[in-house]
Parts: C-alpha cells; sequence; structure tokens
C-alpha cells in the first residue's frame, strides 16, 4: 500500500486522508499574509483551481477561509437581487442547508423538493421558472452526500439558461470526483472545498464565478462582510486579503491541487469510479444492499442499508478499532443507514482490506 498521512482509514466524506506531500507541506514555513510571498501562493492558488476545473471557460476563483460551507454561503448571500427570489432544489440534508441560509437571510425563497432518494422534477422546475419571472437564481448540490446521490446538473442547467437565469451549484463533494463541465452546464457559480476529492485539508474553500456573473455581482448591495464575493473577489484580484486566512492550509491546498493535475483531473475520477466498483462489489459479496440504483449513485459515495439486528454505533465501533472510519447516515435516514465514502489519498489494497475488515465485523 501507498503511504497515507495519519493513523486511520478515513471512509467518510471529507476530511480525508492525503499524502505524505500535500501533509509535509504545513511545514514549508511561517509567513505573514501581508508579505509579498502570500500574494504569489493565492494568486497561485486561484490560477490552479480554474487550471483543473474552468481550463476552456470564462471563470475567476474566490478563495475563503472556512469550510466549504462558508463558502456556499458566501455564494447565496452575494448573488440574489434585492426584491427578486432564490429557487432551491431540496432533495436532501445539504439542499436544505442551502434553503436555511436563504431564510436566515431573508431572501425571498421557492423550494422544489423531492424525496431524498429521487432526483428532481425537471418538468416541475420549468413550470416554476416559466411561471415566475421573479426567480433569479435557481440552487443545486451536485453531490447530495446525504444519499451519494448525483443530480442532474447538466440537465438543470440547460433549463435554467433557457430562462435566462442563474444557476448555482454546490459541488462541495464532487468537484474531482464526477465529471462536471462548468461552461457546458451553464454554472455560473461554483462552490468547492479543498478537504475532500480534491484531497486537500479543511480550512479552505472557495466558489468558481463565471466573469459576468462576478461583474453583476459587484453591482449589488453587500448581505454581510466576511463572506461577501465580490469584496474578497477584488482584494485577491490585487494580491491582498482584507482577512487572515490559513496560510498554513493554503500550502496544503497549494499542493493538493498541484497533484490534482500531475495526476489528471479525468484520472481522477476515474481512480474514484474503480474504487467504488470494487467496495460495490464487495458490499454486494456480503448481502448489503444500497441505498440507491446503480444509475443514480456518485463515484465517491456508497449509502448502505444496515445490517439486521446491528446498530450503526456498534458497526462503526467495530470497524474503528480496526482502523476504519465509515459515515452515519443523517436525518430521516439515520437508524437506517450507514455510508462508505472512497474519496482521498487510498489504493485500491486499501479498500480490499476494509472490505475484508467488513467481513470480519459482520461475520461477528
Amino acid at each position: 500500500m501507498i503511504p497515507i498521512s495519519g493513523h486511520a482509514i478515513l471512509l467518510n466524506p471529507g476530511p480525508v486522508n492525503v499524502s505524505p506531500r500535500v501533509a509535509q507541506a504545513l511545514l514549508r514555513g511561517d509567513l505573514c499574509h501581508r508579505e509579498r510571498e502570500f500574494g504569489v501562493l493565492q494568486a497561485r492558488v486561484r490560477e490552479l483551481l480554474c487550471r483543473a476545473f474552468t481550463p476552456d471557460g470564462d471563470y475567476t476563483a474566490v478563495l475563503l477561509t472556512g469550510s466549504g460551507t462558508a463558502a456556499l454561503e458566501a455564494a447565496v448571500a452575494s448573488s440574489l437581487s434585492p426584491a427578486r427570489k432564490m429557487l432551491v432544489i431540496n432533495n436532501g440534508v445539504y439542499g436544505a442547508r442551502i434553503a436555511q441560509m436563504a431564510t436566515i437571510h431573508g431572501l425571498p425563497l421557492v423550494e422544489l423538493t423531492s424525496p431524498w432518494t429521487l432526483p428532481p422534477d425537471l418538468t416541475q422546475l420549468e413550470r416554476l421558472l416559466r411561471e415566475d419571472p421573479a426567480i433569479e437564481v435557481v440552487c443545486l448540490v451536485h453531490h447530495e452526500t446525504t444519499t451519494g446521490l448525483l443530480n442532474p446538473v447538466a440537465a438543470v442547467g440547460a433549463i435554467v439558461k433557457r430562462y435566462g437565469r442563474v444557476l448555482l451549484v454546490d459541488a462541495i463533494s464532487g468537484l474531482a470526483g464526477d465529471t462536471l463541465d462548468l461552461a457546458a452546464a451553464g454554472i455560473d457559480l461554483c462552490v468547492g472545498t479543498a478537504n475532500k476529492c480534491i484531497q486537500g485539508l479543511p480550512g479552505v474553500s472557495f466558489v468558481l464565478v463565471r466573469s459576468a456573473a462576478m461583474a453583476y455581482m459587484q453591482t449589488l448591495p453587500p448581505r454581510t462582510l466576511y463572506l461577501h464575493l465580490p469584496m474578497l473577489h477584488s482584494h485577491q484580484e490585487h494580491h491582498s486579503t482584507p482577512f487572515t486566512p490559513a496560510v498554513q492550509v493554503m500550502y496544503a491546498f497549494d499542493e493538493a491541487l498541484q497533484e490534482l493535475l500531475e495526476e489528471g483531473v479525468s484520472q481522477r475520477i476515474q481512480r474514484y469510479r474503480a474504487a467504488a466498483r470494487i467496495l460495490r462489489q464487495g458490499f454486494e459479496q456480503l448481502g448489503l444492499k444500497c441505498l440507491l440504483p446503480p444509475e443514480l449513485r456518485s463515484n465517491t459515495i456508497t449509502a448502505l442499508e444496515l445490517p439486521s439486528g446491528m446498530s450503526y454505533e456498534a458497526l462503526h465501533d467495530a470497524l474503528k478499532a480496526r482502523g476504519y472510519v465509515i459515515y452515519a447516515g443523517q436525518g430521516e435516514l439515520a437508524a437506517k443507514i450507514f455510508r462508505v465514502a472512497n474519496m482521498g489519498h487510498l489504493t485500491a489494497a486499501h479498500f480490499r482490506a476494509f472490505l475484508d475488515t467488513l467481513r470480519e465485523v459482520l461475520a461477528g
């Protein structure tokens, strides 16, 4: 097996196991964020993000110190015109979180809800946009981590574009894990984080913004100070930062992005797809039942029904004692499922060893 940082194999959807190279980047040295060297680092990370995820599109990257949720709230709070409405497609915990953000910021809200195990109703989406011209921004989660469901971003984007609206996509757990062509899908704001499929560390997140969308947002009144995207973008364009960033975590993010580009984004997606195939074949052999049908599953998370007679706590603790960390279900699924992620700096050998351990635990 290739070496990883840390002592446990993390099969949760972030934070993930990172390479020794990324972990070592934390030790590059102390640096004041007001010095020229930090401006160079920040500019390089922004450029690497665009090279990785928007090589053919007219996008700019905005960095934030905070979790992916911070970047998502920045996108939600910065993108809507006064007196217009935000439509949130809600088919999981993270769609619901976007709606909660909109409500807290006092944004007029329309929700299109569907069961957590189903994609949104596109006919209903089109009807809502056709009948309500006040809807300006449509929000969608790319990969709904709640269940591992991959939402139809391209199909939603085509409808949003047809009606001339703005598309905001939470791709926090999807970027570099499943294919996402921002320009082709008509995405105006795409939210991501360092510590999932990019294989960096928690503490830095980002929003990729279409240049025209950024120009428009600069005309809107701010709703927040720390999370105001146009203000952050303006500082970063001048190689500055308005607040103290997580410098050492940015070092690690820089290294993780270089690793990603060396591997290739499409090659990483293929690696994750192959890992998911190994796991799902193993789960089937163990008699475990997947929550979703194959056509709805992402490359990086598998939601499974809990084995009969076994609680999540018992399963989790038995696996953790053997060096593996899995993830609980959320909300209405908390007592019904567990989740296994295959993100991070892991190999096929790690996943096969996990399956052997899982077999041992299930056998009692």
